[in-house]
């Protein structure tokens, strides 16, 4: 691929609205996101799949909201991955990790589904507004562990909107990335049942969407194709990436937030400390520790 297709191509997400409000569309191509995720946490096929399909969905519910409002999303089970968080805001930065990168499925099991990576549970989806002091935050049981039904079930059951969505992860041989993305559709008050009912089948018929990718399909010609016959108007277009915006300066102040007796156990040796969403580590040298320590005894003087 060229240097001109690339930059065409690169992960994206668009966002739309039916000219008669009926409905409204996100698409996003998530690739590089998921690879970058991968990469940062060395993780499992089973893992990649299931925390690539949770960033996706964040993008995607993230989509909604304005500037730095934020989206976070946790998936907690009985299965080997045990725990899936991940954030996303509407300026297409997300990022996120699982308890057990390495996790796989026992597939001396009958039938093992991809599900049984999270098993049973609860999916608590949490949103932080501008105008709201505290997020808002909403449990459910976890559908199925697939992710896309997940969310679907928690959109119908605490928010009453009508929603299909797929996330998709199309992985080689060898377990790396080949592409990745979604599609949220979100029925507006006043939306036809019979509407709902073929938007839903086209988006049927685009599954699995890692294909479309590979044919080289993009985000605009997926959303032609899941609204069709229906016209729309598009609303915003961003681009999306892997970003945390952890530094060392946040995580000295946390140190800082430590009681004296801690610190006082790690004043002598430098400490490093790693970062659960991105797995960057910083190293916090004994000398800024000390002043911590110093700092801290003066205040209580």
């Amino acid at each position: 691929m060229d240097a001109k297709k690339r930059y065409l191509f690169k992960d994206r997400l668009v966002k739309g609205i039916t000219t008669d409000g009926h409905f409204r569309v996100s698409v996003v191509k998530t690739t590089e996101v998921v690879r970058t995720a991968q990469s940062n946490h060395t993780l499992s096929p089973l893992a990649t799949v299931l925390l690539g399909r949770t960033l996706t969905g964040a993008l995607l519910l993230a989509s909604d909201l304005k500037g730095e409002e934020r989206i976070r999303l946790q998936l907690q089970g009985n299965g080997p991955i045990e725990t899936i968080i991940a954030e996303a805001n509407a300026v297409g930065e997300a990022r996120g990790y699982v308890h057990n990168p390495h996790a796989e499925l026992d597939f001396s099991s009958d039938n093992p589904q991809i599900g049984d990576g999270l098993g049973i549970g609860l999916f608590t989806f949490s949103k932080t507004l501008y105008n709201e002091a505290q997020p808002i935050t909403g449990t459910v049981e976890l559908k199925s562990g697939n992710i896309a039904e997940d969310i679907a079930f928690y959109l119908f059951q605490s928010e009453q909107i009508p929603s299909a969505i797929t996330l998709d992860v199309g992985l080689d041989e060898a377990g790396q990335v080949t592409h990745a993305g979604g599609i949220l559709i979100q029925a507006l008050p006043g939306a036809p049942e019979d509407q709902i009912e073929q938007l839903e089948g086209n988006l049927q018929q685009l599954i699995p969407l890692a294909g479309h990718f590979a044919n080289d399909e993009y985000i605009d010609e997926l959303m032609e194709k899941v609204l069709y016959p229906f016209e729309s108007k598009e609303l915003n277009r961003v681009p999306v990436h892997f970003f945390c915006r952890c530094t060392k300066d946040r995580f000295t102040d946390a140190l800082a937030l430590l009681n004296l007796h801690d610190l006082e156990a790690m004043k002598d040796a430098d400490q490093e400390l790693v970062c659960h969403y991105c797995s960057r580590k910083y190293v916090i040298p004994s000398a800024e520790i000390r002043q911590i320590v110093k700092d801290m005894r003066t205040k209580m003087n």
